[in-house]
């Protein structure tokens, strides 16, 4: 609706000296008989100009005239609202518009020329998929999704650590499992080591391959049974997101900042701008000389280094890869150190503005309204892959990003189990299913869908808004790029989803008088258009039968 009354404001602006080219607003008016559209930009330009926001809004609808094609009335509420309107036929237009669209019927060029490195899951090789790390999965996959849909050339990458402690622990716990299945069922499981069935399956394995050839222990049993944790863990991870069709571009090893030299080329940079010291046989990155609260150790005592260095190194390695965006997607427990290392990679001269960064919440898990707790090392392990045999992969995608990354989301697997209208994945596949049954009765009648129907005969309130949200797809999709909020294209497609329903009980498709038949059958087919790219942006199946 906007291209259709944004030209005449912006004529109305130059005539009464306002810059054409400024900020105008637009939102749906939630308030039945407010119009179909609103514009604050009479109270913007009242707070520059120190004028009464109401008479310059009159002055701007005086200015647009009575006459403007396919707007009914132009009226002013409030303290300056201006709401718009529009005749039936701007609707016709629209829906013969996104008809005209066939298949791209959401995509947008917003970015096109621009590229954008989104970097998601980074979970380190350890061990399978936690449940938890759902949310970092799912929320990372739909941006990047998102991203590419309004035309960006999109790089995903996955960067990880296989060094250090961690990793150390690992060969160790799949050690004593493997000297525990060659029947040392006495041997000590380390305090700190990692539980759960996988190390004593990758002991196994290795049992049936090198029986005891490992059995004294040594350093070189230990970095093989590390090796070997490795692969499995890296493999099983793998596995776990093509299920959930998630598949990376890049594959960035931490190590490889050590081996290059980069690491150490950041402390140097650092000194040279005298922002590190040596305090207590560590080194400190002084922090408080960038404004931060207090200095930060970035090497310890023992010589390892803290996350803060190495992703310091990091993000100079992707800025110096040119990207015009960058993403970063983190868990809450992350939200300490990047500041500081967004003031570490500033000092050293990057433009930090390309650097995006998303902290999502963590997350609970309900079942029977009571809590169900986790744990990757000990107690009871519940993997992603576990979630994913309970409620199927299209669930747990959508669930992860239905709500705000900035809010706790609290997954109810009871819900998630449920095949009804309660649960929302159902509901958004149970409408595109409705819209691709009535398209096969209607083949079956030899009814085709007729791309140059009549649509001027769509006039009940249904259908006027439905098409009236068809229209807003493509400006939802480049908001919840622009905002890195893909959970309101998830509320959208419900919206989508219910006036579909609402339009299909009120307003009857087939049968109904030929020409009426035809036009409500083509927005029937735009309407499952719509719906099919939304959850493919979602990357959730869109399914013809249920």
């Amino acid at each position: 609706m906007q291209q259709y009354i944004e030209p005449h404001i912006r004529t109305a602006l130059t005539s009464i000296g306002v810059d054409a080219d400024t900020p105008i607003h637009f939102e749906i008016p939630r308030q039945e008989g407010h119009g179909h559209l609103s514009t604050t930009v009479a109270m913007s330009l009242a707070k520059i100009r120190k004028s009464n926001p109401r008479a310059l809004a009159q002055e701007l609808v005086t200015a647009i005239g009575e006459n403007v094609p396919l707007v009914e009335r132009i009226d002013i509420a409030g303290p300056g609202f201006i709401n718009i309107t529009f005749a039936p036929a701007v609707y016709h237009a629209m829906l013969r518009d996104l008809s005209a669209l066939g298949a791209t019927i959401g995509r947008s060029d917003v970015g096109a020329g621009r590229t954008v490195n989104v970097e998601y899951v980074s979970a380190n090789p350890t061990g399978q998929l936690h449940a938890g790390h759902g949310r970092n999965c799912a929320v990372g996959d739909t941006l990047a999704n998102l991203f590419q849909w309004c035309g960006y050339h999109t790089t995903r990458e996955y960067y990880f650590n296989n060094a250090g402690n961690q990793m150390n622990m690992l060969g160790k716990s799949i050690y004593a499992r493997y000297r525990q299945v060659l029947g040392d069922e006495d041997y000590p499981f380390p305090e700190d080591g990692y539980h759960g069935d996988y190390p004593r399956t990758i002991a196994e394995e290795i049992r049936n391959e090198v029986g005891d050839r490992y059995r004294e222990e040594s350093a070189e049993a230990l970095v093989f049974c590390r090796k070997r944790g490795e692969e499995w863990c890296f493999a099983a991870i793998k596995r776990t997101l093509d299920v959930l069709n998630i598949h990376h571009d890049v594959f960035f090893n931490e190590d490889s900042l050590y081996s290059s030299g980069r690491v150490e080329q950041t402390i140097a940079d650092l000194r040279a701008k005298g922002l590190v010291y040596e305090k207590d046989g560590a080194t400190w990155f002084a922090l408080s000389q960038l404004g931060q609260q207090q200095d930060k150790v970035i090497v310890k005592s023992t010589g390892e280094p803290t996350y803060r260095l190495p992703d310091i190194a990091y993000h100079r390695d992707k800025l110096e890869r040119g990207f015009d965006v960058i993403v970063d997607i983190f868990g809450a427990d992350h939200i300490a150190t990047i500041p500081d290392v967004l003031a570490g990679v500033q000092a050293l001269g990057y433009d930090t503005s390309r650097v995006k960064v998303v902290i999502h919440q963590m997350v609970s898990f309900i079942e029977n309204g009571e809590a169900v707790k986790f744990s990757k090392r000990s107690g009871k392990s519940f993997t992603l892959d576990d979630l994913i045999d309970e409620v199927g992969a299209d669930v747990v995608r959508f669930f992860f990003i239905m709500r705000a990354v900035g809010t706790h989301l609290e997954f109810d697997l009871g819900l998630a189990k449920e095949e009804g209208d309660k649960n929302p994945v159902f509901y958004l596949q149970y409408a595109h299913a409705r819209i691709c049954s009535i398209l096969r009765k209607a083949a079956e009648k030899g009814v085709a869908i007729d791309e140059g129907a009549d649509v001027g005969v769509l006039v009940h309130p249904k259908e006027i808004e439905l098409i009236t949200l068809l229209s807003r797809m493509r400006t939802v999709v480049e908001r919840a790029c622009e905002h890195l909020e893909p959970h309101t294209l998830a509320e959208y497609l419900r919206d989508l989803a219910a006036a579909y329903h609402n339009f299909y009980h009120d307003c009857r498709i087939l049968g109904s008088e030929p020409a009426l038949e035809s036009a409500r059958l083509l927005l029937a087919d735009v309407t499952r258009r719509a719906m099919y790219n939304g959850l493919m942006i979602l990357g959730v199946k869109a399914p013809e039968v249920m």
